[in-house]
Protein backbone atom coordinates (compact mmCIF):
# COMPACT_ATOMS: atom_id res chain seq x y z
CA UNK A 1 0.00 0.00 0.00
CA UNK A 2 1.72 3.05 -1.60
CA UNK A 3 0.90 6.67 -0.83
CA UNK A 4 0.93 9.30 -4.24
CA UNK A 5 3.10 12.05 -3.69
CA UNK A 6 1.26 15.51 -2.29
CA UNK A 7 -1.69 12.51 -1.48
CA UNK A 8 -2.68 10.90 1.78
CA UNK A 9 -3.72 7.67 2.31
CA UNK A 10 -3.58 4.21 0.39
CA UNK A 11 -3.58 3.54 -2.93
CA UNK A 12 -2.96 -0.31 -5.10
CA UNK A 13 -4.57 -2.49 -2.82
CA UNK A 14 -6.06 -3.17 0.77
CA UNK A 15 -7.86 -5.79 2.54
CA UNK A 16 -9.92 -4.91 5.27
CA UNK A 17 -10.86 -7.79 8.04
CA UNK A 18 -12.78 -7.90 10.87
CA UNK A 19 -11.28 -9.16 14.19
CA UNK A 20 -14.56 -10.84 14.60
CA UNK A 21 -18.25 -10.24 12.64
CA UNK A 22 -20.50 -7.70 12.96
CA UNK A 23 -18.11 -4.72 14.16
CA UNK A 24 -18.67 -2.33 10.87
CA UNK A 25 -16.50 -3.55 8.54
CA UNK A 26 -18.44 -2.84 5.48
CA UNK A 27 -18.79 1.23 6.97
CA UNK A 28 -15.08 0.96 7.74
CA UNK A 29 -14.33 0.05 3.99
CA UNK A 30 -17.21 2.34 2.95
CA UNK A 31 -15.30 5.30 4.73
CA UNK A 32 -11.79 4.70 3.56
CA UNK A 33 -13.24 4.49 -0.12
CA UNK A 34 -15.07 8.17 0.15
CA UNK A 35 -12.05 9.39 1.34
CA UNK A 36 -9.54 8.18 -1.10
CA UNK A 37 -12.58 9.73 -3.88
CA UNK A 38 -12.59 13.14 -2.39
CA UNK A 39 -8.68 12.89 -2.95
CA UNK A 40 -9.61 12.12 -6.69
CA UNK A 41 -8.73 8.86 -6.74
CA UNK A 42 -10.72 5.85 -8.65
CA UNK A 43 -12.05 3.19 -6.59
CA UNK A 44 -12.78 -0.40 -6.51
CA UNK A 45 -14.46 -2.34 -3.65
CA UNK A 46 -14.06 -6.55 -4.08
CA UNK A 47 -15.82 -8.90 -2.13
CA UNK A 48 -14.88 -12.00 -2.54
CA UNK A 49 -17.84 -14.30 -0.53
CA UNK A 50 -20.79 -12.86 0.66
CA UNK A 51 -22.96 -14.85 2.90
CA UNK A 52 -26.93 -14.50 4.15
CA UNK A 53 -27.96 -12.27 1.19
CA UNK A 54 -29.85 -14.02 -1.08
CA UNK A 55 -29.62 -13.35 -5.17
CA UNK A 56 -30.92 -10.19 -6.05
CA UNK A 57 -30.73 -8.28 -2.93
CA UNK A 58 -28.44 -5.74 -1.93
CA UNK A 59 -24.82 -6.98 -0.37
CA UNK A 60 -21.80 -5.43 1.20
CA UNK A 61 -20.60 -4.11 -1.99
CA UNK A 62 -24.16 -2.53 -2.42
CA UNK A 63 -23.91 -0.67 1.03
CA UNK A 64 -20.45 0.52 0.30
CA UNK A 65 -21.18 1.97 -3.17
CA UNK A 66 -24.57 3.71 -1.66
CA UNK A 67 -22.59 5.03 1.27
CA UNK A 68 -19.56 6.03 -0.90
CA UNK A 69 -20.34 6.95 -4.49
CA UNK A 70 -23.27 8.61 -4.23
CA UNK A 71 -22.73 12.47 -3.27
CA UNK A 72 -19.66 11.81 -1.74
CA UNK A 73 -17.80 13.06 -4.38
CA UNK A 74 -17.10 13.45 -8.18
CA UNK A 75 -16.80 9.75 -9.37
CA UNK A 76 -18.39 6.41 -8.19
CA UNK A 77 -16.94 3.23 -6.89
CA UNK A 78 -16.54 0.30 -9.16
CA UNK A 79 -18.28 -2.92 -6.97
CA UNK A 80 -17.33 -6.50 -7.65
CA UNK A 81 -18.63 -9.85 -5.71
CA UNK A 82 -16.93 -13.12 -6.79
CA UNK A 83 -19.57 -15.26 -4.98
CA UNK A 84 -22.72 -15.25 -3.16
CA UNK A 85 -24.10 -18.01 -0.34
CA UNK A 86 -27.55 -17.69 0.63
CA UNK A 87 -26.93 -18.70 4.31
CA UNK A 88 -25.14 -16.66 6.81
CA UNK A 89 -22.38 -18.67 7.63
CA UNK A 90 -18.48 -19.02 6.49
CA UNK A 91 -18.11 -18.64 3.05
CA UNK A 92 -16.48 -22.57 3.17
CA UNK A 93 -19.52 -23.78 5.35
CA UNK A 94 -22.30 -21.83 2.89
CA UNK A 95 -20.77 -22.99 -0.28
CA UNK A 96 -20.28 -26.32 1.06
CA UNK A 97 -24.43 -26.38 2.55
CA UNK A 98 -24.99 -24.90 -0.94
CA UNK A 99 -23.50 -27.00 -3.34
CA UNK A 100 -22.04 -24.11 -4.68
CA UNK A 101 -18.34 -23.52 -5.99
CA UNK A 102 -16.01 -22.28 -3.54
CA UNK A 103 -13.83 -19.07 -3.55
CA UNK A 104 -10.19 -19.63 -3.31
CA UNK A 105 -7.37 -17.41 -1.90
CA UNK A 106 -6.15 -17.46 -5.79
CA UNK A 107 -9.42 -16.16 -6.98
CA UNK A 108 -9.42 -13.26 -4.93
CA UNK A 109 -5.70 -12.14 -5.93
CA UNK A 110 -6.27 -12.27 -9.22
CA UNK A 111 -9.87 -10.30 -9.40
CA UNK A 112 -8.07 -7.97 -6.89
CA UNK A 113 -4.68 -7.93 -9.59
CA UNK A 114 -7.59 -7.03 -12.68
CA UNK A 115 -9.10 -4.25 -10.74
CA UNK A 116 -5.66 -2.44 -9.56
CA UNK A 117 -4.58 -2.54 -12.81
CA UNK A 118 -7.73 -0.12 -13.13
CA UNK A 119 -7.70 1.91 -10.62
CA UNK A 120 -6.26 3.48 -7.58
CA UNK A 121 -7.10 1.84 -4.97
CA UNK A 122 -8.77 -1.46 -4.22
CA UNK A 123 -10.60 -2.36 -1.60
CA UNK A 124 -10.84 -6.09 -0.87
CA UNK A 125 -13.31 -6.84 2.30
CA UNK A 126 -13.50 -10.69 3.62
CA UNK A 127 -16.10 -12.28 5.40
CA UNK A 128 -15.92 -11.66 9.56
CA UNK A 129 -12.16 -12.89 10.89
CA UNK A 130 -9.02 -12.83 9.01
CA UNK A 131 -8.57 -16.77 9.19
CA UNK A 132 -12.61 -17.46 8.00
CA UNK A 133 -11.86 -19.83 5.70
CA UNK A 134 -12.96 -18.97 1.70
CA UNK A 135 -12.78 -23.05 0.69
CA UNK A 136 -12.32 -26.26 2.14
CA UNK A 137 -7.88 -26.36 1.51
CA UNK A 138 -8.28 -23.60 4.10
CA UNK A 139 -7.45 -20.32 2.23
CA UNK A 140 -8.43 -17.03 4.00
CA UNK A 141 -8.27 -13.33 3.52
CA UNK A 142 -4.90 -13.13 5.10
CA UNK A 143 -3.45 -16.11 2.05
CA UNK A 144 -4.99 -13.79 -0.72
CA UNK A 145 -3.62 -10.44 1.10
CA UNK A 146 -0.37 -12.37 1.08
CA UNK A 147 -0.43 -13.38 -2.95
CA UNK A 148 -1.40 -9.60 -3.75
CA UNK A 149 1.60 -8.65 -1.26
CA UNK A 150 -0.99 -6.20 0.39
CA UNK A 151 -1.32 -5.24 3.62
CA UNK A 152 -4.94 -5.48 5.88
CA UNK A 153 -6.79 -2.99 7.76
CA UNK A 154 -8.18 -4.63 10.75
CA UNK A 155 -11.63 -3.59 11.84
CA UNK A 156 -12.51 -3.86 15.67
CA UNK A 157 -15.06 -3.11 18.28
CA UNK A 158 -14.95 -0.71 20.66
CA UNK A 159 -15.94 -2.41 23.80
CA UNK A 160 -14.91 -5.67 26.22
CA UNK A 161 -12.87 -8.21 24.86
CA UNK A 162 -11.51 -5.88 21.71
CA UNK A 163 -7.87 -6.07 23.02
CA UNK A 164 -7.49 -9.78 22.91
CA UNK A 165 -9.21 -10.28 19.30
CA UNK A 166 -7.28 -7.31 18.16
CA UNK A 167 -3.63 -9.11 19.36
CA UNK A 168 -4.43 -12.49 17.76
CA UNK A 169 -5.57 -10.95 14.74
CA UNK A 170 -2.30 -8.78 15.07
CA UNK A 171 -0.20 -12.23 15.70
CA UNK A 172 -1.81 -14.20 13.29
CA UNK A 173 -0.69 -11.47 10.64
CA UNK A 174 2.67 -11.63 11.77
CA UNK A 175 3.17 -15.49 11.89
CA UNK A 176 1.75 -15.54 8.19
CA UNK A 177 4.25 -12.22 7.44
CA UNK A 178 1.50 -10.21 6.43
CA UNK A 179 1.78 -6.69 6.46
CA UNK A 180 -0.82 -5.26 8.79
CA UNK A 181 -1.91 -1.21 7.65
CA UNK A 182 -3.17 -1.21 11.83
CA UNK A 183 -6.32 -0.52 13.63
CA UNK A 184 -9.90 1.12 13.24
CA UNK A 185 -12.49 0.73 15.45
CA UNK A 186 -16.16 0.33 13.78
CA UNK A 187 -18.35 1.07 15.71
CA UNK A 188 -17.43 4.04 18.80
CA UNK A 189 -20.58 5.09 20.82
CA UNK A 190 -21.55 8.74 21.21
CA UNK A 191 -21.34 8.30 25.03
CA UNK A 192 -18.45 5.62 25.27
CA UNK A 193 -18.01 3.75 28.65
CA UNK A 194 -14.81 3.00 30.98
CA UNK A 195 -13.85 0.02 28.23
CA UNK A 196 -13.85 2.07 25.55
CA UNK A 197 -12.40 4.69 26.92
CA UNK A 198 -9.40 2.51 28.03
CA UNK A 199 -9.26 0.58 24.99
CA UNK A 200 -8.72 3.87 22.66
CA UNK A 201 -5.26 3.95 24.54
CA UNK A 202 -5.18 0.10 25.49
CA UNK A 203 -5.11 -1.43 21.67
CA UNK A 204 -1.79 0.19 19.92
CA UNK A 205 -0.16 -0.86 23.24
CA UNK A 206 -1.85 -4.53 23.46
CA UNK A 207 -1.84 -5.07 19.34
CA UNK A 208 1.58 -3.19 17.99
CA UNK A 209 -0.68 -1.82 15.57
CA UNK A 210 -1.84 2.19 14.68
CA UNK A 211 -5.21 2.71 15.70
CA UNK A 212 -5.93 4.78 12.54
CA UNK A 213 -9.54 6.17 13.53
CA UNK A 214 -12.52 5.33 14.53
CA UNK A 215 -16.35 5.43 12.92
CA UNK A 216 -18.83 6.35 14.76
CA UNK A 217 -21.70 4.34 15.64
CA UNK A 218 -24.72 4.65 13.75
CA UNK A 219 -22.87 6.30 10.57
CA UNK A 220 -23.79 4.01 8.49
CA UNK A 221 -27.82 5.49 8.66
CA UNK A 222 -26.25 9.10 7.09
CA UNK A 223 -27.35 9.90 3.97
CA UNK A 224 -24.76 9.59 1.36
CA UNK A 225 -23.67 13.07 1.01
CA UNK A 226 -23.45 13.61 4.92
CA UNK A 227 -20.89 9.96 5.25
CA UNK A 228 -18.74 11.36 2.52
CA UNK A 229 -18.30 15.03 4.23
CA UNK A 230 -17.67 13.50 7.28
CA UNK A 231 -15.67 10.21 6.51
CA UNK A 232 -12.57 11.97 6.79
CA UNK A 233 -12.68 13.48 10.30
CA UNK A 234 -12.93 9.69 11.01
CA UNK A 235 -9.82 8.45 9.93
CA UNK A 236 -6.07 9.48 10.18
CA UNK A 237 -4.03 10.71 7.12
CA UNK A 238 -2.70 7.02 6.51
CA UNK A 239 -6.41 6.00 5.56
CA UNK A 240 -6.96 9.44 3.78
CA UNK A 241 -8.09 11.38 6.36
CA UNK A 242 -7.80 14.37 8.64
CA UNK A 243 -8.26 12.99 11.72
CA UNK A 244 -5.39 13.01 14.47
CA UNK A 245 -4.77 9.14 15.91
CA UNK A 246 -7.14 8.80 19.01
CA UNK A 247 -5.29 8.67 22.55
Amino acid sequence: MDSAPGMAGPRGVLCVSGAGTEIGKTVTTAAVAACALRAGRSVAVLKPAQTGVPAGEPGDVAEVLRLAGDGAAPGTVTGAELARYPEPLAPETAARRAGLPYVSARDVAEAAGKLAAEHDLVLVEGAGGLLVRFDDEGSTLADAARLLAAPVLVVVQAGLGTLNTATLTAEALRTRRVECAGTVIGSMPAAPGLAERCNIADLPRYSGLPLLGAVPEGAGALSPPRFGAAAPGWLTPELGGTAVAPG
